[in-house]
């Protein structure tokens, strides 16, 4: 392969590994504060289609977007309300919440299909995308993709080294000695559901306004269940979580390659390439079990009330 394939591939899996990773550092805060958040696929189809009528009858796509989060919050409060307060099953209500979303989206989206929307153009950054191999795929991307490479060392940090972050790792390994220390539990998982919520939306935003810019029903196409098998193979870490949606990325677009290259392989064995592929090299990198910095949260799913 000559270089100017390898840097477009390299451009390709990136753009095609955002969406999965927003919507992966959501999952992943909520699960750092003790919720398991299953109806991601849910959020993002909602945030697709809200945030795609937004920008079609608006014509802008930061509205667009801010409606998309904005839907994924909404969604996010309904999850909130049901597995907080209520204290129903978060793995039930989670599932509720995904058929629901992809009922609900593919019934308001049924009059916009396959209408066109002016998409998110990239921003080239001069000397820097010129850079051979990389330069391409790190500097030459839309502000999506930035705002994804802004958020992940600073999540990072926030969850290593601030006080913030503290309060929400103990919401989610122990959520009684943080309410003992009086901080409010449940107000803190419900931001980091939030948060969740609004990550999923941009993620449903980026695809529909950015990646493939227009609304067909179910274009998710499963991101929202490869986000949960992420955040539990990177070990709730979110250096791995980055590495694996960009490895999901560059599986989904090897069909691509391949047939280009003039290899005959069946459609059918290349569709399944990006799920196997992203699971086996995951499952490698969390072969460290005796690392309790890639173990699950003491209490994630385990419905929380304070003891008077």
């Amino acid at each position: 392969m000559d270089m100017d394939l390898i840097t477009n591939i390299l451009f390709a899996a990136v753009r095609t590994g955002t969406p999965l990773l927003l919507v992966a550092i959501g999952e992943l805060i909520c699960e750092r504060a003790g919720v398991l958040n299953l109806g991601q696929e849910g959020m993002m189809l909602m945030g697709a289609v809200l945030g795609f009528i937004a920008a079609l009858t608006t014509g802008s796509i930061v509205t667009g977007f801010v409606v998309a989060a904005l839907a994924g919050v909404l969604m996010s409060l309904l999850f909130g309300f049901l597995a907080l307060t209520l204290s129903t099953n978060q793995y039930a209500t989670g599932l509720a919440l995904a058929i629901f979303g992809g009922g609900l989206s593919a019934f308001i989206g049924q009059p916009f299909v396959g209408k066109p929307v002016d998409g998110l153009h990239a921003i080239v950054i001069p000397y820097l995308s010129d850079i051979p191999l990389i330069g391409k795929a790190l500097f030459a991307q839309d502000g999506m993709v930035y705002l994804s490479f802004i958020l992940v060392p600073a999540l990072a940090w926030m969850l290593k080294n601030s006080r913030p972050g503290l309060i929400i790792r103990a919401a989610g390994e122990s959520p009684d000695s943080l309410h003992a220390l009086g901080h409010r539990v449940m107000m803190v998982r419900y931001l980091a559901v939030m948060f969740g919520g609004a990550m999923a939306g941009l993620a449903g935003g980026y695809l529909s306004l950015a990646y493939t810019p227009m609304w067909n029903e179910g274009m998710t196409a499963g991101r929202g269940w490869i986000a949960l098998a992420l955040v539990v193979f990177a070990g709730w870490q979110l250096g791995r979580l980055m590495l694996g949606a960009y490895l999901f990325g560059l599986a989904s677009i090897l069909h691509l390659v391949f047939q280009g290259l003039g290899f005959d392989i069946s459609p059918s064995l290349l569709a399944m390439m990006p799920y196997v592929a992203t699971i086996l090299v995951l499952v490698v990198l969390s072969r460290s079990r005796d690392n309790p910095a890639l173990q699950a949260p003491a209490a994630i799913g385990k419905p929380w009330r304070p003891v008077h």
